[in-house]
């Protein structure tokens, strides 16, 4: 007697339910399109426009601490890696249902190894903004400067 065609389903296959092409419209979604809306390269532009500027001290702050993350990610990555393994359980069909989903969501577009992947390669772009934004700093201090000076001798040669 062969199985039931509707409780048969290969390694990979997503069994139908009314939340499948949800599922797997998820699952298709381009990771760099997430990536995109990460606020990063939004930080960089207006950095680049001058409309972000920060201090030397609170700028290498910023950039230690984001610098920490990447290391402590770089350091923990192969752990990382375990959640997005699919994990032993049973070996009844919704045991292997549950273990594979379990693995899928830690890898979709919305997971946790997604994100924190993401994560990891948009801190460069803070960095950079944060770098542009000291050199912000640097420039409007200077600009601020000269203009006092000039009120100053403008003052001085009125008075």
């Amino acid at each position: 007697m062969s199985p039931d065609p509707a409780t048969v389903h290969e390694e990979n296959e997503v069994p139908m339910t009314d939340e499948a092409p949800m599922a797997m419209q998820a699952r298709l979604a381009p990771v760099a399109a997430t990536r995109d809306l990460l606020p990063a390269r939004q930080l960089k532009t207006l950095a680049e426009r001058g409309s972000f500027a920060v201090d030397d001290s609170t700028g290498d702050k910023m950039i230690a601490a984001l610098e920490g993350v990447v290391d402590a990610l770089q350091a923990r990555w192969n752990a990382l890696q375990k959640v997005g393994e699919v994990p032993a359980m049973s070996k009844s069909p919704a045991g292997q249902f549950v273990s594979r989903h379990m693995a899928e969501t830690a890898r979709d577009a919305q997971g946790l190894l997604t994100q924190l992947q993401a994560a990891r390669d948009e801190f460069p772009t803070y960095v950079e903004a944060i770098k542009l934004a000291k050199k912000n700093y640097k420039e409007r201090e200077h600009s601020s400067r000269e203009t006092f000076e000039r009120i100053h001798r403008t003052a001085g040669d009125q008075g």
